[in-house]
């Protein structure tokens, strides 16, 4: 499940090679191990996953990944540095969190490990050792705002973006509400314990999830307490949000964009609320805005099914479309967007 499941001030790290992913790979680039999966034809289109904050390869639903594969797509998740089994970045200075967090609503300089441009950087480096010269790049949260970043610094390997339940960077878009803000930063009672881990994430899923999608609660902890054996690095959850506070308002750099655009966001989203998603779709020119009643922040099962068909038929219609048109979309306004409302 994605969100920004940040669990503050923990130092702990902790990969499980008994849990390794069948299939699971490695590269080397932008100087960092990436781990990865590739399911698919390897000469099928390529769809780019990239999670949110915080979270693992494997929180791409695995049936999402096949029904993807089944619809003609070649399907690469993986790691973000930070995250899981790939490079775990050593920083020195401790993240002050809410020094940086108040830096950032002054407009100061925020100290950082890496900004999210090199995340953007390590896909596209993940494409180039997997010689992938294009893909269509699906993003959810954070990843949402470095596939954003990836298009705006590499536009060369984007055949399409889908940005889904992301933001620009502008804060007044972007504050969620406080319960679940509460929630996020909370810690678990027994940090060393992977059941209270679990719980923490779950109460955290129980604010942040889709109303209108509720996931099965017993699936749910299996799904989560696997992902925590896989592996377990809270602090980089914290350096990641370091990078997407120091990265600042980014709304420039989106209206810059100039590939074809999908901006799907829930209705019900309590973390980045919907007005997150309708200011991107605003921004990329020709962009398309997808709004999904009752959905929240998460992929619950009902809400995959919507996401798999908005997707598919987002990057069939990329692909279609000439090279030279690459960036336009039917009878929209440069700067404006197309909205569709979907409900539950």
């Amino acid at each position: 499940m994605p969100g920004l499941a940040l669990l503050a001030g923990e130092e702990g790290s902790s990969p499980a090679v008994d849990d390794a992913l069948p299939g699971e790979s490695f590269v080397k680039a932008n100087d960092i191990e990436i781990c990865y999966q590739s399911l698919g034809d390897e000469d099928a289109p390529v769809i780019l996953l990239i999670m949110g904050l915080g979270m693992q390869l494997v929180a791409w639903p695995g049936e999402f990944c096949r029904r993807l594969v089944e619809q003609g797509f070649r399907v690469i998740r993986f790691d973000n540095r930070d995250t899981g089994r790939s490079t775990h970045i050593l920083w020195r200075q401790r993240p002050r969190l809410l020094l940086a967090i108040a830096r950032g609503l002054l407009r100061l300089p925020v100290p950082a490990p890496y900004l999210l441009a090199d995340m953007a950087d390590d896909a596209a480096g993940l494409l180039d050792a997997l010689q992938v010269p294009r893909a269509h790049i699906v993003g959810v949260s954070l990843g949402g705002m470095v596939g954003q970043c990836l298009a705006a610094r590499h536009p060369q390997h984007v055949l399409s973006l889908c940005s889904i339940m992301s933001a620009t960077g502008n804060w007044r878009s972007s504050l969620g509400k406080p319960a679940a803000l509460r929630q996020l930063l909370s810690r678990p009672a027994k940090p060393d314990c992977l059941r209270s881990r679990a719980d923490r994430l779950l109460r955290v899923f129980s604010v942040i999830g889709s109303p209108g999608f509720p996931s099965d609660a017993v699936e749910l902890r299996r799904h989560v307490e696997r992902g925590l054996r896989r592996a377990y690095h809270p602090r980089g959850q914290v350096q990641q949000l370091l990078a997407v506070i120091a990265a600042g308002d980014r709304r420039r750099e989106l209206a810059a964009i100039r590939v074809p655009t999908l901006v799907v966001h829930g209705a019900d989203d309590p973390l980045l609320p919907v007005s997150a998603g309708r200011e991107t779709a605003q921004l990329i020119p020709g962009a398309r805005l997808q709004i999904i009643e009752g959905m929240g922040h998460d992929l619950a099962p009902g809400v995959q099914a919507l996401l798999l068909a908005a997707i598919v038929e987002h990057c069939r219609s990329s692909l279609a479309s000439s090279e030279g048109e690459a960036g336009k979309c039917e009878s929209v306004e440069t700067r404006g967007c197309h909205e569709s409302c979907m409900a539950s």
